[in-house]
């Protein structure tokens, strides 16, 4: 019985929307980590006020491409500038549509000449992969899935241990021995640890000062005894899984945009190559923001903050319409700040509303009408109350503004997308994206 694809899915439930839309869909959390170490708290504190350990070795996929195609089909169908890439160096990938709408985002290393690592969500990989047999590339491809996916279980080929906070490097000093060499922001080192040998990725998450170590999955336990055991003087917190969710609001990365992907007839035989059980097919949609039609949830680079990254030096697909959409009117990202009164009167009852963490499009209001959507919301413990990484009309972006976020979701198709249903509002304060002040000023200095 063959696979049923993407376009499968949308035939049988009539519509993208009719296919994705799921109220009250349970948030995505990383797999096979404790959701909590020593509680949710304590371990955003531990990146603001200390060290922490990250263990991302198991939520993310990996697809490795080499061969002597390899650079030059991911400039095609990638706006990145590969002029300028060095072997050691990551960069955030972005891929567009033809219409210039991402795809999604990743992280692309490149490992040698003519060989790539991009590692993520899996749509961009599925992204780069489809145009590269299609197109005949002389490419190779070789996947390595979530751990939740992987066929037959068995453990990741990486493992990947994030290391951060104010005393990071106090900690990865005492583990080598000494500093690690000077390294730019996204750029690799290599390091050996007692023998063993893997690499040192220049990176930091909510502004944080660290290192992300990556390397052969058969040293993975003895790299993390060797931080546990040399951070126990310091106070390390392993961060758990509902934590782990929790960086982005502050750093400003928007995790997951919809693939601009549904409806362009140009992509019909994508869609058909595309597994329904994949996530482009199961990742869901919900919130008090509903519209019947999926382009309404599509985003720009530009309205993700990648503009910096878009490199029209070279001809690739998108770039036309990325060039028109570069000086017109388009949604700012930023941080909204939720009352916290209305937080505990509106999400979870009495004093203490516990974790909250949804990627709804939640409604964004002034008196003025639907101004913006939420895109990811979670409760911030240092900072007190809950914030949203949300996309709103350019004109309320100033920081400061007053807007409400309505709080429901949305039943979907049958009910109006504008009926008033009654939802409660929570009044929140717009503030600049990122809102981690390190995030937004010196995160990038040595880029």
């Amino acid at each position: 019985m063959a696979i049923p694809s993407l376009q499968d899915g949308i035939d049988k439930a009539g519509s993208a929307i009719g296919l994705l839309w799921r109220p009250n869909a349970e948030p995505w959390t990383p797999e096979v980590v404790e959701r909590e170490y020593v509680g949710w708290r304590q371990e955003q504190a531990a990146w603001h006020e200390g060290v922490a350990l990250l263990n991302l070795s198991h939520h993310m996929y990996d697809l490795w491409i080499e061969g002597p195609d390899a650079t030059r089909v991911l400039a095609e169908y990638g706006a990145n500038n590969f002029e300028k890439f060095a072997i050691g160096q990551a960069k955030q990938y972005v891929p567009v549509t033809r219409d210039g709408k991402i795809v999604t985002d990743g992280i692309l290393a490149r490992r040698a000449e003519n060989k790539y690592l991009l590692s993520g969500v899996p749509a961009a990989q599925h992204w780069v992969q489809y145009h590269a047999e299609k197109g005949g590339y002389d490419v190779g491809f070789e996947t390595d899935t979530s751990s939740a996916f992987r066929p037959g279980g068995g453990d990741p080929k990486l493992f990947r241990y994030q290391i951060q906070g104010p005393l990071a490097l106090e900690l990865i000093g005492k583990v080598f021995g000494g500093p690690l060499p000077e390294t730019k922001f996204f750029h690799s080192t290599p390091v050996t640890l007692d023998g063993r040998s893997f690499e040192a990725l220049r990176h930091g998450m909510a502004g944080q000062a660290g290192y992300e170590f990556i390397g052969p999955w058969e040293h993975a336990a003895y790299v993390h005894e060797a931080f546990l055991t040399a951070g126990e003087p310091l106070g390390l917190v392993q961060v758990g899984a509902l934590a782990y969710t929790t960086p982005s609001v502050e750093s400003g990365w928007i995790p997951s945009p919809v693939p601009g992907i549904y409806v362009d007839p140009e992509l019909a035989e994508y869609r058909a190559w595309l597994p329904l059980f994949g996530i482009e097919g199961k990742r869901p949609l919900n919130g008090s923001y509903f519209s019947e039609d999926i382009a309404d949830y599509y985003v720009s680079p530009y309205e993700l903050g990648y503009g910096k990254l878009i490199h029209f030096g070279h001809d690739f697909q998108g770039r036309d319409a990325l060039l028109k959409a570069r000086d017109e009117p388009r949604r700012t990202k930023v941080t909204l700040v939720f009352d916290a009164d209305d937080v505990r009167r509106v999400v979870g009852g009495g004093e203490d509303p516990g974790f909250v963490l949804t990627y709804a499009r939640h409604r964004v209001e002034t008196s003025a009408g639907l101004v913006g959507t939420t895109m990811q919301t979670a409760s911030i413990d240092p900072v007190g109350t809950v914030l949203a990484q949300t996309l709103i009309d350019s004109a309320h972006a100033e920081p400061g503004t007053e807007v409400s976020v309505v709080w429901g979701e949305h039943p979907g198709l049958g009910t109006d997308p504008e009926a008033d249903l009654g939802f409660p509002r929570i009044r929140a304060t717009v503030q600049v994206s990122p809102f981690d002040r390190h995030a937004r000023t010196d995160y990038r200095r040595n880029a």
